[in-house]
């Protein structure tokens, strides 16, 4: 009886545990102990291991790693927001972070004012055994049920808030706003309006608070003008009311807002920044290709996410925030 030929298309057989072991000289208990961080194995067998791994290109089993050593080594991310800037950079950035320390994320999005809502998404969460929670979520009771957790599971807020159940580490937002607002007063703007975000969001609250300090560190009365939301739309239609208050200078709380500013100024003949000078928030990638290209504050969400996944992994309390940096581009000028 004669085989037929062999079939080149067929994909191989993953690399398993015992073909590590082989290919390592070792026995499968000790290349457990390595995928488990087991400080008992030796430094020198545990290279030979992960370069067996390597020319072998294995992937461990997580399903059955989490089985054996009750750890899933899985974050779960806890969010509200679909489509903002902030939050999905936020998002990514975590994402990247926890992949460096072998760890894999789970998002789970839900209604951050539906209290129903928020705690079936955390018991998704605790039914996937994950090691910890990440909360990029902007609204105040999300945060509240989140803090009540009896789960035990820890978790960090990237907003700035506090607890004693978890660790708040989140960009400065009141510091930020006041590093907008002085940018704009030490241009020797006076008739300045803050353009503040929904105030159902923590960071929209937290930048018109930096607003109105800043103001009135300076003996000024601080006047705002709310958007019904963080688009550019909600900028342009809230444009009215920012020409028709005279001011030489706003701080919108987003950039998305910001441009709509700046599109309401062209089509109404408000000419920036020699009319009134704008200053966004975020520094989103096409701030810089706006026209005039916008001053802003730039976030930095990649070190906000790799800050937070070491504070959560390695039980660190007390995070200092990370701050926010004023970009200063065509869009603002002295008076």
């Amino acid at each position: 009886m004669t085989s037929g030929p062999v079939d080149a298309t067929k994909p191989k057989r993953a690399a398993s545990v015992f073909d590590v072991a082989r290919a390592a000289g070792v026995s499968h208990q000790t290349v457990s102990r390595v995928l488990n961080d087991h400080s008992s194995v030796r430094p020198a067998t545990r290279q030979k291991v992960l370069t067996a791994m390597g020319e072998l290109n294995y992937r461990p089993n997580l399903a059955a790693r989490a089985l054996s050593s009750k750890r899933s080594r899985t974050l779960g991310v806890l969010s509200t927001a679909s489509g903002e800037y902030g939050p999905s950079s936020s998002i990514i950035a975590i994402t990247e972070a926890a992949r460096t320390r072998g760890y894999t994320t789970i998002v789970e999005q839900t209604d951050g004012f539906d209290v129903a809502s928020i705690e079936e998404a955390l018991g998704n969460l605790a039914s996937l055994n994950v090691e910890g929670i990440v909360a990029v979520a902007p609204q105040t009771p999300l945060l509240e049920v989140l803090g009540s957790m009896t789960s035990g599971i820890p978790f960090v807020t990237l907003q700035t808030w506090t607890t004693d159940g978890g660790v708040d580490l989140a960009e400065d937002q009141l510091e930020g706003a006041r590093v907008a607002t002085a940018h704009l007063l030490d241009l020797g703007h006076v008739d300045i309006v803050h353009l503040a975000g929904p105030g159902d969001w923590i960071d929209a609250t937290s930048r018109l608070r930096g607003f109105r300090i800043e103001m009135e560190s300076r003996g000024l009365t601080p006047r705002h003008v709310d958007a019904r939301d963080w688009s550019p739309e909600a900028g342009y239609v809230a444009a009215a009311a920012i020409f028709e208050s005279n001011a030489t200078a706003v701080f919108c709380a987003n950039d998305q807002t910001a441009l709509g500013v700046l599109h309401a100024a062209h089509d109404t003949g408000v000419s920036v920044p020699e009319q009134l000078s704008v200053v966004g928030f975020d520094d989103i990638p096409e701030a810089a290709h706006f026209w005039p290209p916008l001053t802003t504050v730039r976030q930095h969400f990649a070190a906000t996410g790799a800050q937070c996944v070491a504070r959560l992994l390695d039980g660190a309390q007390g995070a200092a925030d990370v701050l926010p940096e004023l970009i200063v581009r065509a869009s603002t000028r002295r008076v």
